[in-house]
């Protein structure tokens, strides 16, 4: 059974950082694409950052390129994404998601999510 267990959400003041971590259990990482997907209020669901099949490739939304980074550590299964410089629209609901490819990310199967809270 694949499963998905989200962590690290929080209030954080704008211009501060918080890592979110994401335990995967029943697939193999390399068998899939992993990554992170948020839901603002009133906004559509959006792919915000993936590592590809092979782990050799990542993407980022051109909204958190140079702030957010995405790794993974295949010895326990972890998806993390180091957030710095965050903004007030970066608030949001995160949730880690498991596709087969990035590009379909938003729907894949997902983690149950932690919300991020930026305060101005």
């Amino acid at each position: 059974e694949v499963q998905l267990e989200e962590s690290g959400g929080g209030l954080v003041q704008a211009g501060g950082s918080l890592r979110l971590s994401c335990v995967a259990s029943g697939f193999t990482f390399a068998d899939d694409a992993i990554g992170w997907i948020r839901q603002a209020p009133g906004k559509e669901l959006e792919g915000v950052s993936c590592i590809s099949n092979s782990g050799g490739t990542t993407w980022y939304a051109d909204s958190v390129k140079g702030r957010f980074t995405i790794s993974t550590d295949h010895a326990d299964n972890t998806l993390y994404r180091q957030m710095n410089s965050l903004l007030p629209e970066d608030a949001a609901f995160y949730n880690c998601a498991l596709s087969a490819k990035c590009w379909d990310l938003p729907s894949g199967f997902r983690g149950q999510g932690t919300q991020v809270t930026v305060s101005s």
